[in-house]
């Protein structure tokens, strides 16, 4: 197998183009083009669509997922003291996890010294399929089944809670009005975002699709564009526990809550400096989320 190759191919997914994989890999264009053309040769089939972005043909997702597992083995068997550069881990993960808990995770580790993190956020919901793509050593996401290749190992659920500032369900008549909530600016974190959506099947079956939505992809953001009354959203209660507590934010429906159950997706092939990485994030994760039920 021709891993510069491999390489080539993976740098093009990652940088989304041609040009900025030959300056990662500091080789020319053509170079970069020529490695990818003379695999698909040798394979007989393609590996990348020419698209824009590039997207891995299936064959091209196996051999991304191969090359990481290769990578991965290679960190096993290097001793710390053999292993003088430090190691870049790419990791899926959603916003609010970034945004809250995922830092002290890190820190827990050991060896996190020797790590170089690479943090590719995407909503809980789809993260997975960076893995499945092959491009991520490691996920977070809602999702329990790994993929092939890989395992998953449950961290706990994350609870969200549909918060406003007091001025937003004043002014949209919320407390009298809670049939009506459909129709009153939501925030949405991306279009991959499906929280509210499940918050209004809730309250609100026959109409569970925000009629107007402000789309905030930024987990800060979310929560001042909450705190001035732009609009309503579900906000991780962990992240806004003290304006909870001072009453600057409040549930839209008292007493309504969703929980999220997070999973850590890794590689069967799992390096053990990855192995310390998972254990540092499932014990800050056992302290900071709620258990996951049986």
């Amino acid at each position: 197998m021709d891993y510069r190759a491999l390489e080539a191919l993976v740098a093009v997914l990652e940088c989304r183009g041609f040009e900025r994989a030959a300056q990662r890999l500091n080789v020319s264009q053509s170079a970069v083009s020529q490695r990818i053309r003379q695999l698909e040769f040798r394979l007989g089939q393609p590996v990348l669509l020419r698209t824009s972005p590039p997207r891995l043909t299936d064959l091209g997702q196996r051999l991304t997922n191969h090359l990481q597992q290769v990578q991965q083995l290679e960190q096993g068997l290097l001793l710390p003291q053999e292993s003088a550069e430090s190691v870049k881990i790419r990791l899926a993960v959603n916003a609010d996890t970034l945004d809250t808990w995922l830092a002290p995770a890190l820190l827990r580790c050991d060896d996190y010294v020797q790590m170089d993190f690479d943090f590719v956020v995407e909503d809980q919901d789809v993260g997975l399929k960076r893995m499945r793509n092959g491009e991520v050593m490691a996920c977070i996401c809602a999702t329990a089944a790994p993929v092939n290749g890989g395992l998953s190992q449950p961290l706990g659920v994350m609870r969200y809670r549909a918060l406003a500032s007091p001025e937003f369900i004043q002014r949209h008549q919320l407390k009298r009005n809670q049939q009506h909530i459909a129709q009153v600016p939501c925030l949405i974190f991306s279009g991959d975002d499906r929280l509210q959506h499940r918050f209004l099947q809730s309250v609100s079956p026959e109409h569970a699709e925000p009629q107007r939505t402000h789309q905030c992809p930024s987990s800060g953001g979310f929560v001042r564009m909450a705190l001035a009354g732009i609009g309503y959203g579900m906000i991780p209660q962990v992240q806004v526990a003290e304006h909870i507590k001072s009453g600057e934010l409040r549930d839209v429906v008292p007493g309504y809550h969703l929980d999220v159950p997070l999973y850590w997706h890794y590689w069967q092939t799992e390096s053990s400096l990855l192995k310390s990485l998972r254990s540092a994030v499932v014990a800050e994760a056992k302290k900071i989320l709620l258990p996951l039920k049986r």
